[in-house]
């Protein structure tokens, strides 16, 4: 950030000389319209060595200096919550105050920030969607670099240079507070029941193409949107929220999810809810649908998400009707009508996969406890060799099926099935899986007229603790710096 201007309130025209004209409309009650535009009669001076409140006119850059930007209290700023005012509750021309950090919205003599600036006397304040700086009562325009840090803490910008070290700096960073944290690594509030929430969130901001792409604004700023589209509130917060999460200057070193959130409840239609417990495959599968479609996306139409996420696979199925009554068909009846069942094959895109958790034991061994068993990753995705076969079972008939992988993602996420579900409880399988952090080898799973390896590094591992009813999840990160 420059620090080349002069500290001050910079006049409109800076070869405009303020006369006593100027002086005298400002004493005679009138105004300066509320505007984003430059006003010609910003400041209100007042002589007299008698007035603590004179504003100093600089001879050299014609600027007026703020007596005020002293009582700015950077502790207290925290730009995550909805901008709301606090009184009327709205959401038009919203101003933060920057002695208290309450919000208030617009800045006319009759207007709740005007009012609060003369009753508490609280003078600075900011407007939270143009970005501008103005000092109430007067009612004039602030224009100080030492406001820099306060503007970069509510809107982080990432050039191309900052995008490219994020990867390889390990450089620790301190709040106000004199709290060291990691960029990245960064903690997200868990305001209720909304850690389920917070996991993909964080897991998906250390996805480097994902992180890249939405640290900048100007890659989503020219997406098309249908008339009355509303799921483009997700692109936008979801961006802010990863800038936040990778600022280098944040005053505290915890970020409050809390304006993704309210995104979130309100487009999915109190699906998920920050009051309430959630599953975070759920939310992953939907927030990583939403995304696509508010970028654009179709199912013919790629957007960052379908290309850093999405894999092909072919799913074999054979059909078996159910019998009428109640009884067991036998096996051997079984194979022989599955050997003559007609095959359909259907190729379908995925954005994770499903590894399935063979069922526990259901008996004490010989010193009455319950071993918890163990298994490989790799033998989990012996679902995926073209050979086993997954029986499905329906009301009206039994699927078997085998899959064939046909192409792996840059990024693949994988979903063990640990519970399980039926109409009277939730059971989760406590089977431990193995798997190594780096060089996950999973080329022998692909077609072998692919020249492809497919190999992994570990980013992010979701954990779920406690009851399959409730409990709490917490994730893994690994920082590449």
């Amino acid at each position: 950030m420059s620090e080349n201007e002069t500290p001050g309130i910079l006049s409109p025209n800076n070869s405009t000389k303020v006369t006593n004209e100027d002086t005298d409309t400002s004493k005679s009650g009138s105004f300066p319209p509320e505007t984003d535009e430059p006003n010609s009669k910003r400041a209100r001076l007042h002589s007299g060595p008698e007035n603590s409140d004179t504003l100093e006119l600089s001879s050299s850059s014609g600027a007026i200096r703020c007596p005020y930007l002293d009582t700015i209290d950077r502790a207290v700023l925290d730009f995550d919550f909805e901008k709301l005012c606090s009184i009327s509750l709205s959401n038009n021309n919203v101003y933060a105050c920057l002695v208290c950090c309450k919000y208030f919205q617009g800045r006319g003599p009759r207007s709740h920030a005007y009012t609060h600036s003369v009753q508490v006397a609280h003078h600075v304040f900011l407007n939270l969607n143009t970005h501008r700086f103005f000092c109430l009562p007067d009612n004039y325009e602030i224009f100080d670099p030492s406001l820099a840090d306060i503007k970069h803490q509510l809107d982080p910008k990432f050039s191309p240079e900052d995008v490219s070290t994020l990867d390889t700096g390990d450089t620790w960073s301190r709040s106000l507070t004199g709290v060291l944290y990691l960029p990245g690594v960064v903690g997200l509030n868990n305001i209720k029941s909304n850690d389920y929430m917070n996991v993909v969130l964080q897991g998906l901001s250390h996805v480097t193409a994902i992180r890249n792409y939405f640290l900048q604004e100007e890659n989503y700023a020219d997406v098309k949107r249908p008339p009355g589209d509303q799921m483009f509130i997700l692109v936008t917060q979801f961006g802010g929220l990863i800038r936040k999460l990778w600022n280098k200057r944040n005053f505290k070193s915890h970020v409050s999810p809390h304006e993704m959130l309210q995104a979130v409840v309100h487009v999915s239609k109190k699906t998920f809810q920050i009051t309430q417990q959630g599953d975070a495959i759920e939310f992953l599968a939907w927030i990583l649908n939403s995304l696509h479609r508010a970028l654009g996306g179709t199912k013919k139409t790629q957007t960052i998400i379908t290309r850093t996420f999405q894999g092909h696979l072919k799913m074999y199925s054979k059909r078996l009707a159910n019998s009428t009554d109640d009884t067991e068909m036998d096996p051997i009846a079984q194979k022989l009508l599955l050997l003559e069942a007609e095959e359909e094959c259907e190729e379908c895109p995925f954005l994770y996969l499903t590894l399935d958790v063979p069922p526990p034991p259901l008996f004490s061994d010989e010193m009455d406890r319950n071993i918890i068993p163990q298994i490989s990753l790799s033998e989990l995705f012996a679902k995926f060799d073209t050979k086993t076969q997954k029986e499905y079972r329906t009301n009206k008939e039994t699927i078997f099926r085998r899959f064939e992988i046909t192409s792996l993602p840059p990024y693949l996420i994988l979903y063990i099935k640990r519970f399980t579900k039926n109409i009277f409880y939730t059971e989760k399988n406590p089977t431990i899986v193995n798997f190594p952090i780096k060089e996950l080898d999973l080329t022998e799973f692909l077609p072998k007229t692919i020249d492809f390896t497919a190999v992994y590094n570990l980013v992010a591992n979701v954990v779920h603790d406690g009851m399959p009813n409730g409990g709490s999840y917490r994730i893994h990160l690994q920082h590449k710096g």
